[in-house]
């Protein structure tokens, strides 16, 4: 699977952050605790080639006594001698990355250092060794399914709260329809007995009071969820445990537009619980898919609307943090 671009950690040295453009990495690198602007890095000016230093003793004297710049036959940039600049006739050095020239790319065996940023014009990128570097999206740290597995159920224990207030009659009702039922068929299975004869008839209103209760569940979590999570990309589960929803391409609010199509793909499904559960056993599909989902942990439902869960940087309490000495080091004179 092919890396986003973005920023990542240079899996050549941790220290530092580079834009990775998916096929491989581009301008300067950046320290890894600072945080990246957006997009990609400015190109970098080319430098401006070197003039070639005639060797000593090769500088003839020309008009007035100053050497004369006229190459001579046999030196460098001079007629038969070989070219100074790369990739004109008669060069003498091969390209970075030919066989038998030192490799000057980060991560590659033979480096030389940082200042070759990719390979010529027509040459492949390198492939990095070992696994892909693990992506932070906006610079923040994917947050990990244990976290994303408690705040969801935080939510769900207050979207049952709000059920237990609002659809309580609903649920009373529904219970007082089916129990006979229940209780005479619960009755016979203990006794060993199979038949079906006589059982109690299960109140027409079952149906419908089932229905109802599925339909206000839902609208009380489309009503918790989806407000909060256009405005802030947070529940209150969520916010417990400094999670953070985000769009894949921006640093923003999520919109109320994204946000429904985010929650329609987990919460809609609720309605379908009527039909033999098939709603909870998409449901339970769609809390898994995290786990098998590389790089960006995305479920189901971060898929369709290009959505990304980030941990948040945990904020510093001044009642225990040292205060930062104004002095800097060389303001003393």
């Amino acid at each position: 699977m092919s890396l986003e671009p973005g920023w990542y950690v240079d899996p050549a040295d941790k220290e530092t952050r580079r834009w990775w453009d998916g096929e491989g990495w581009i301008g300067a690198p950046i320290p890894v605790d600072v945080t990246p602007p957006e997009g990609p890095p400015p190109p970098e000016p080319e430098p401006a080639p070197a003039a070639a230093t005639p060797a000593a003793g090769q500088q003839a004297a020309g008009p007035g006594g100053r050497p004369d710049a006229t190459p001579t036959s046999g030196t460098p940039g001079g007629p038969g001698g070989p070219s100074p600049w790369p990739g004109q006739p008669g060069q003498g050095g091969p390209w970075p990355g030919q066989p038998g020239q030192v490799n000057p790319w980060p991560g590659q065996p033979g480096q030389a250092g940082p200042g070759m940023q990719g390979p010529p014009p027509g040459w492949p990128y390198p492939h990095w060794p070992g696994a892909q570097p693990i992506p932070r999206p906006h610079g923040l740290p994917l947050a990990s399914y244990g976290a994303r597995l408690v705040a969801r159920l935080i939510d769900f224990g207050v979207v049952f709260l709000l059920n237990a207030v609002v659809n309580g009659w609903f649920v009373w009702r529904y219970i007082e329809a089916v129990s006979p039922y229940l209780r005479e068929s619960v009755r016979r299975a203990l006794n060993g007995d199979t038949s079906t004869e006589g059982l109690p008839q299960i109140d027409d209103q079952a149906g419908g009071l089932q229905i109802a209760i599925l339909v206000i569940a839902t609208a009380l979590w489309y009503a918790y969820e989806v407000p909060s999570m256009a405005a802030r990309g947070q529940t209150f589960g969520k916010r417990l445990m400094g999670i953070r929803a985000l769009p894949v391409e921006a640093d923003q609010p999520l919109g109320f537009g994204r946000a429904t199509r985010r929650w329609s793909t987990l919460g809609l499904p609720t309605l379908l619980w009527y039909c033999c559960g098939l709603g909870l056993v998409l449901q339970l599909i769609d809390a898994v898919s995290p786990l098998f989902d590389h790089p960006l942990r995305q479920a189901l439902h971060d898929k369709r609307a290009q959505t990304v869960v980030v941990q948040l940087p945990r904020k510093r309490d001044p009642r225990t943090t040292p205060p930062e000495s104004a002095d800097t080091p060389g303001d003393t004179p």
